[in-house]
């Protein structure tokens, strides 16, 4: 009976464009977050990567969705099908997923009690018993490195796909906080519009991430600079193919608005943090985290703008998901942080 265990613990990162799952400590589930259902049965077909394979290229009777829209769940059913389909890709005993499921749970700091409720509900309904929500710049905060019950003031900015959270942490507590709805989807969304504008070119979502990726830039000049990435796809005007190289600057170019939104965001952050602390953070520098981190130039273009050093965190993609799991496994001495 050495294996068998009633305290199963998990720590979800349940984000608008991908789901971390951790069990035991160790990542087993990073994968977009997207499912795949059957349009007259309402049935799972595919979950996370096979269901983004499916995305666009989808027959009539398979309805291929992303349930999670500005980091809250915009489709009900279709999060709980998700994260059921997640949870089965994780390698445990099913007999054992209704003993005593403890989930530790992400959500976004500018969660409202209804979209909480929601993510709770989602939660129980698969097997969580002990369901506890942490905010992701805390758990980030976490997840860096950061001593957050200390009594001294971090600041971190996490950019995900649906949305950016800035937060002040000091003594175990947010001090000062802001979610913006601009993110990487806001930045696909800002190179499919102006690729269609400016080259007359049909993009998918899929293609957009890929430019970003591959090219995504929030300067104009980078010392380090990618090669264009080839695209291809069918002329709006005509529907004849095209093939055509995009450079960092299209893409600088084309997410400066939302950009400077998410600037704009910080310095307001900044503008009611309490002296003290402002002082603190200057000191210790800003985190970066979430996938946004990884857009090139992004930490030199604020450190400029704003006069504040900001530090990428390492693997910043993973940085919320850990900060997680590091809760989980410290509920107790977390515990004031959860919901």
């Amino acid at each position: 009976m050495g294996f068998f265990s009633f305290n199963q613990e998990i720590a979800i990162d349940l984000g608008t464009a991908n789901t971390i799952i951790i069990y035991n400590g160790k990542i087993v589930v990073d994968a977009p977050s997207m499912v795949a259902l059957d349009n007259r049965t309402g049935k799972l077909k595919a979950v996370g990567h096979e269901a983004q394979a499916m995305y666009g290229r989808a027959p009539e009777n398979i309805r291929v969705i992303r349930p999670l829209q500005n980091g809250v769940i915009a489709d009900f059913n279709a999060a709980e099908q998700m994260m059921r389909g997640m949870m089965k890709l994780v390698t445990m005993r099913n007999t054992l997923f209704a003993s005593s499921l403890r989930m530790v749970v992400c959500i976004p700091s500018g969660s409202t009690e209804v979209e909480i409720r929601a993510v709770r509900d989602s939660s129980e309904h698969v097997g969580g018993r002990d369901v506890y929500m942490i905010y992701e710049p805390m758990a980030a905060a976490i997840g860096v490195g950061i001593d957050v019950e200390a009594p001294e003031g971090n600041m971190v900015v996490d950019i995900g796909g649906g949305t950016t959270e800035i937060a002040v942490i000091s003594l175990g507590g947010i001090v000062t906080n802001k979610s913006i709805r601009v993110a990487g989807d806001e930045f696909n969304e800002d190179i499919r519009e102006y690729m269609g504008r400016q080259y007359n070119i049909k993009l998918g979502e899929r293609t957009a991430e890929l430019i970003k990726i591959n090219v995504g830039s929030a300067l104009n000049e980078l010392e380090d600079a990618p090669e264009d990435y080839i695209i291809h796809g069918p002329n709006r005007m005509t529907s004849l193919p095209m093939e055509l190289p995009v450079t960092y600057q299209d893409v600088a170019h084309c997410i400066e608005k939302s950009v400077s939104k998410i600037e704009a965001a910080i310095l307001s952050a900044l503008d009611t943090t309490p002296p003290e602390l402002y002082a603190d953070i200057v000191r210790n520098g800003i985190y970066l985290t979430g996938g946004g981190a990884l857009l090139r130039g992004l930490d030199k273009r604020l450190t400029d703008k704003i006069g504040i050093v900001f530090h990428v965190a390492d693997d910043p993609l993973h940085a919320v998901a850990r900060g997680t799991g590091v809760a989980l496994k410290n509920v107790d001495k977390f515990s004031f942080l959860m919901r």
